[in-house]
């Protein structure tokens, strides 16, 4: 753990803690309440409910952010309920869901907030948080994102709305922006093949030990203890659950030979910002069979000599100083590359390149079995989201300033930490780093107080380091001005100015890396991409173009089933980029930071009253990581109890692969459940697996509604029969947008739920994140959430351990859940989940003419999903994917594509969709039906059908040649609203997957190739 400037002069009594609401729950089921005062405070009138009425219906707002976010009007939806023979929705939602787990009492989360007053309220809320200027580091640092990218792309829903590129012919764009970001990695680090992201630097290292005991099979793994102490925490905390042992010391003379190592991990430039030579621990490491990781630093790389060049099987770290800002921790893109013999190995998403059915090249993720939760409770990883927009924030900073740009800021930056270090040193301190970057470790003469507080004056923040509490870290950045240099070298009381001190540089300067062994002699960023859009106007173009070929929500409906692809409104998505949220360093003073701090404790009350849970951890940066948190916090409640034995995990077979993976990594033994024929749990199967592991059951997860789309009659007697048999009850919370102000997980029996932030509560998904899965406990859990080195939560002697590099997960995101929440009100959000339900029925109901759904309840209803069967035309050649990819022919992105059930497609419209665009989307399903049945019929064959040839591309029905059976009018325009006019095109033909897989390439072409 390291020490912030403020723990130096502030008591430890006054330091402010991670804020856990504590709560009290009636007696009966009702809502949590404050033990403190409501947030609203008291008027100097007492209050009038008569007058407070009259005045709404005298002056009524004119705007309701519900009507704007939910699409039916209240005469479509009276439509709609009428074809499915209902008159009301409570109606509906009353067959929908179980009677008995019905919330009776309206939701508290306060009164809806209009648009126009909301982003008032947040102002003053961002308000509290102070901007200083942080030399802190650690793998974070400040940067400037270029207005064009900020405008063009983070602020734009064309790249902010769009899906995973799973349905890659209407996905070019952002593969592309993806590939560079790969390409940009493998070459700043020396290494041949780069992810498209994962979720931050520490998770990227417990991914290259994860990675390096699954290819070694050992079980020992070496860290040096100049890592980033983050890093080091969550290594820790992943390596105890999988069984492996984690040593930390100094690599520069431990003994790799006399362990059983895996691998070895080590920071260049370490955490105190000295860069070494490695060269011989490498060859050291190697030597006695282990991988070596390399965490490290982009644009330093840019200078400095790569990992690759001296022997490093895996280099990671964070691109966050590439253009992302610093948000207060995130969210930001790790990254990680490695050797060409890792690659089927390696965690998270890859683009690779492929080819169409008219042979041109084409971009896809590559190597299906890269997302490791695919091995279910054989993974040794859950990774299962990525940080696609922040990739390509960072991809596109990196074209936009090209090497040359790049080789200039990281020179800039390395130059004048040289002439820092000399002032330093002039003025009787110690400069500790022989060879640095742009962070020194300084110890000063007279003792680290007075510097503080002298930096507190300025208000400038430093790094104190814990080892020894001295010694002061500064670290530097783009950032940086020659102003903020004076202002250093003044505190330090240093008599040269930085022009002083400029006068005095020779040809040589001392400590600078470009006269020194750990110069970069290597070319990088060579390909076109990175040598062409340096003008603005290049660059917007640029954007513009890849932009252009994908599917997003302003395009149409994307109905992915169990992804909640639902309004991310404007509104909504305006804070994520102002100064005050996004200013702030991860470890800055808590008192600098006392507007966060109020908007987790309203975001945690409103979560909580939403779920039922009693407190509110918001590390998880993902959902999956939510899992895994939530599931360590129960294995460490039950250690706790004396119950540690307890390692049994049962998860049903139809759970998404991400829960088995993490009870896996979570060091858990998964234990699979049946399901009988209507989709719901195997009650006698469960049972007997219950009485089989009774003194060894730890948990099940469970998603409700279940992931067939159906609100299970059991549920609450499933939850009984675990708490009767010593287990604690995971419930998944993927399906919160069907529960919310209906029913309340923490109230039919769950012990802990994560919630994807990304999905229910309107992060947009980005192209494949960034999202976050905080999770909610009840009371008996609170004591074992994650902790983390860099803050002192409530329970950090009982937690489990550490998930994320930022102690908040991506809090600059935050607001916008914040938002939606205080936009819609109680009655809003709870009505969202109503018309989500209607949605889906709706759908469900005018397609069950044309195609079998999997799943219903007793009265044939689904919840906000359903699954479409296509197994039957299996027989004739016919797939799902034929209707996936035929239905990006109307300008529709395909809904989930063979999951929970192969054969099908699970679909899911959300409440933000009107009768309108679900009708069109419902005729596209309705005409693909017909083109099945003359397939059936025999008037085509599969191979000769608009299904197979499938996406029709504009070069193909415009090409002079059209040896088709069908028009290239049905090809191109199968309903009368798809016209010239409307039209969205893919881009490319139907991928060839196996071609993509078997020839792998993933970065952009070499030179040779122009």
């Amino acid at each position: 753990m390291f020490m912030s400037t403020a723990q130096i002069l502030m008591p430890k009594t006054l330091r402010l803690h991670r804020h856990t609401t504590r709560w009290r729950t009636s007696s009966t089921r009702g809502q949590p309440l404050l033990d403190s005062p409501p947030v609203r405070p008291p008027s100097g009138n007492k209050p009038n409910p008569i007058g407070e009425e009259r005045l709404k219906e005298f002056m009524p707002r004119h705007e309701n952010f519900a009507k704007r976010h939910i699409g039916p009007s209240k005469q479509t939806s009276r439509e709609m309920l009428k074809t499915l023979g209902f008159q009301t929705t409570d109606e509906l939602v009353d067959k929908a869901i179980p009677e008995s787990i019905r919330l009776r009492e309206p939701l508290r989360v306060g009164e809806p907030i209009e648009e126009n007053r909301v982003l008032h309220r947040l102002t003053e809320v961002a308000e509290l948080n102070e901007i200083w200027r942080s030399f802190i580091g650690m793998g974070y640092y400040d940067t400037y994102t270029p207005s064009a990218i900020l405008r063009n792309m983070m602020e734009n829903p064309g790249w902010v709305t769009q899906y995973t590129p799973y349905q890659a012919e209407v996905a070019q764009g952002r593969l592309r922006s993806l590939l560079n970001y790969q390409t940009m990695v493998s070459d700043l680090t020396g290494l041949p093949i780069a992810n498209s992201s994962l979720l931050d630097e520490p998770t990227a290292a417990a991914e290259a030990m994860a990675l390096s005991h699954r290819a070694t099979k050992k079980t020992k793994f070496f860290a040096d203890h100049r890592c980033h102490p983050q890093t080091l925490a969550v290594v820790r905390t992943r390596s105890v659950a999988m069984g492996i042992e984690t040593v930390v010391g100094d690599c520069m003379t431990a003994d790799f030979g006399s362990g059983n190592y895996c691998g070895v991990l080590f920071q260049y430039p370490d955490t105190d910002g000295t860069i070494s030579d490695y060269s011989e621990v490498v060859r050291r490491a190697k030597a006695a069979g282990a991988l070596v990781s390399c965490a490290t630093d982009l644009l330093a790389l840019a200078i400095i000599k790569p990992p690759g060049e001296f022997g490093c099987d895996i280099a990671l770290g964070n691109s966050q100083r590439l253009g992302v800002p610093l948000g207060f921790g995130g969210p930001h893109a790790g990254f990680f590359s490695c050797d060409h013999r890792l690659a089927r190995m390696m965690p998270g998403r890859v683009v690779g390149v492929s080819r169409d059915a008219q042979g041109n090249e084409v971009l896809r993720l590559a190597l299906q079995t890269r997302e490791q939760h695919i091995r279910r409770d054989k993974a040794t990883s859950n990774i299962c989201t990525a940080q696609a927009l922040l990739a390509n924030v960072a991809a596109m900073y990196t074209v936009y300033h090209g090497p040359k740009g790049i080789t200039k800021i990281a020179n800039r930056t390395h130059n004048m930490a040289v002439l820092l270090a000399m002032g330093l040193e002039r003025a009787g301190h110690r400069v500790l780093n022989d060879s640095f970057f742009d962070t020194l470790r300084v110890q000063p003469k007279d003792g680290p107080v007075r510097i503080i507080e002298r930096g507190f004056a300025k208000k400038i923040n430093f790094r104190i380091h814990e080892d020894n509490k001295r010694d002061v870290g500064i670290a530097l950045s783009e950032t940086t001005e020659l102003e903020d240099l004076d202002d250093i070298l003044e505190i330090f009381e240093c008599p040269a100015s930085v022009e002083d001190l400029a006068t005095e540089l020779g040809d040589t300067p001392p400590k600078q890396i470009g006269h020194s062994p750990f110069s970069r002699k290597s070319e990088f960023l060579t390909h076109p991409v990175f040598n062409t859009h340096h003008s603005e106007t290049k660059l917007i173009r640029y954007m513009k173009v890849l932009e252009n070929k994908d599917i997003s929500l302003v395009h149409s409906m994307i109905p992915l089933g169990s992804c909640t692809m639902k309004l991310n409104s404007t509104t909504e998505l305006v804070p994520i980029t102002w100064e005050k949220f996004n200013l702030i360093h991860p470890y800055a003073p808590p008192a600098q930071t006392k507007g966060y701090m109020k908007l987790f404790e309203e975001l945690e009350r409103d979560l909580c009253a939403i779920t039922g849970y009693h407190a509110i951890s918001f590390q998880s940066n993902s959902g999956a990581q939510g899992e895994y948190s939530g599931l360590r916090t129960i294995l460490a409640y039950l250690q706790a109890q004396g119950e540690g034995g307890r390692k049994v995990c049962l998860i049903p077979r139809s759970a998404h692969g991400t829960n088995p993976a993490s009870a896996q990594i979570a060091g858990m033994d998964v234990v699979a459940v049946n399901h009988c024929k209507g989709g719901e749990i195997d009650m006698k199967h469960l049972k007997s697996l219950c009485e089989k592991h009774a003194k060894d059951l730890a948990a099940v997860m469970i998603t409700y509604p279940s992931t067939f789309g159906v609100f299970e009659e059991n549920v609450e007697e499933v939850c009984d029969m675990i708490h009767y048999h010593g287990g604690q009850v995971y419930i998944d919370g993927a399906n919160m947008n069907a529960q919310v102000g209906l029913c309340r997980p923490g109230d039919y029996g769950g012990d802990v739920s994560h919630l994807n932030l990304h999905k229910t509560f309107c992060i947009p998904h980005g192209g494949g994140g960034p999202g976050m899965g905080p999770i909610g406990v009840k009371r008996h859990l609170i004591p074992y959430l994650p902790s983390h080195p860099s803050a002192e939560p409530v329970g950090a002697d009982t937690a489990f351990g550490v998930i994320s590099g930022s102690p908040w997960g991506s809090p600059s995101i935050l607001p916008i859940s914040w938002t939606y929440i205080k936009m819609m009100g109680s009655i809003g959000i709870t009505k969202a989940s109503e018309i989500a339900i209607l949605n889906a029925n709706y759908m469900r109901k005018r397609l069950e003419a044309y195609y079998p759904t999997t799943f219903t309840n007793k009265h044939g209803l689904c919840a906000h999903e359903f699954i479409l069967d296509f197994r039957q035309f299996k027989g004739h050649g016919v797939t799902e994917t034929d209707a996936a990819k035929r239905l990006q022919d109307f300008g529709f992105h395909a809904p989930t594509m063979s999951w929970p059930v192969p054969g099908t497609l699970m679909i899911e419209p959300t409440e933000s969709e009107d009768k309108t665009e679900i009708d069109r989307y419902i005729d596209a399903l309705v005409v693909i039906r017909e083109e099945i049945q003359e397939v059936v019929d025999g008037k085509f064959s599969i191979e000769d059908s608009p299904l197979r040839h499938a996406p029709h591309t504009l070069r193909a029905v415009t090409a002079e040649q059209w040896d088709r059976r069908y028009s290239r009018e049905r090809a191109a325009y199968p309903l009368p609203w798809v016209t010239p006019e409307t039209k969205v095109w893919p881009t490319v033909g139907r991928i060839d997957d196996v071609y993509g897989d078997r020839n792998l390439l993933c970065t952009c072409a070499s030179m040779a190739d122009f």
